[in-house]
């Protein structure tokens, strides 16, 4: 019987899940991703596709190609073989941001809500070095790790409508970035001119899972050079 059994779950008739854990972990990901690059490194014929999430990797197969029982089979000897192996270390990309304004609505709430100053909140934002769990949502959209608890901060009671591409937002203990203009709940605290997600680009998302990202603060001087100077093609981490 295979070891991992109780990890391996179908999801209808072309896709299952790889279940590595119940929480949200570094560890549980390292996992996922070690699965997810030895998947990309070596295919398995009729595997179409592995996305990668907080604790679980789905992979989408071609049932005409591999049956359930192959690809229960395949991935039981992957498993098997993970055992002493951790994933590639993922780069590092650093994010200016312009904070607070009409780029950053909600930085006074927040600030209010966690009993600091303003500029307190975009110091200990910005200090952080953020894990990349995984992307969803919209194209490009990062889930991220490592947000320090203090300036932790309620989604809106009524989403927006529109949120500018770019808005960097914190809900509960969440930060993350909206790579388009799209509807949002997330607490507005600034705005990146970076493209984390440009369809013209031969590397269409800037992050993938297992990157790291830190916040850097710019001015707005700063701000309007660096989108001036977007369009230039951009590798993901």
């Amino acid at each position: 019987m295979c070891p991992a059994e109780d990890m391996i779950h179908p999801l209808g008739d072309a896709a299952l899940a790889v279940e590595f854990g119940q929480s949200i972990d570094p560890e549980i990901n390292d996992q996922v991703r070690t699965l997810h690059e030895d998947l990309q490194a070596n295919p398995l014929l009729g595997v179409v596709e592995t996305v990668p999430t907080y604790r679980s990797l789905v992979v989408y197969y071609r049932p005409d190609l591999i049956s359930w029982e192959g690809i229960h089979r395949a991935l039981c000897q992957r498993l098997q073989g993970m055992a002493h192996t951790s994933p590639a270390p993922g780069g590092t990309v650093e994010i200016p941001v312009l904070y607070g304004g009409g780029e950053g609505p909600d930085l006074p709430f927040v600030a209010q809500h966690a009993g600091l100053e303003e500029e307190d909140v975009i110091r200990i934002h910005s200090q952080g070095i953020y894990r990349v769990y995984m992307l969803g949502f919209s194209p490009g959209f990062p889930y991220l790790g490592g947000m320090d608890s203090r300036i932790a901060a309620p989604r809106l009671e009524t989403p927006r409508l529109q949120i500018p591409a770019g808005s960097v937002g914190i809900a509960g203990e969440q930060t993350g970035v909206y790579p388009l203009a799209s509807p949002g709940g997330w607490r507005l605290i600034g705005r990146t001119p970076l493209r984390l997600y440009d369809p013209q680009r031969p590397h269409p998302i800037l992050l993938r899972a297992g990157c790291s990202l830190r916040f850097r603060p710019v001015t707005r001087g700063e701000f309007e050079q660096i989108a001036q100077e977007e369009g230039h093609d951009e590798s993901s981490c």
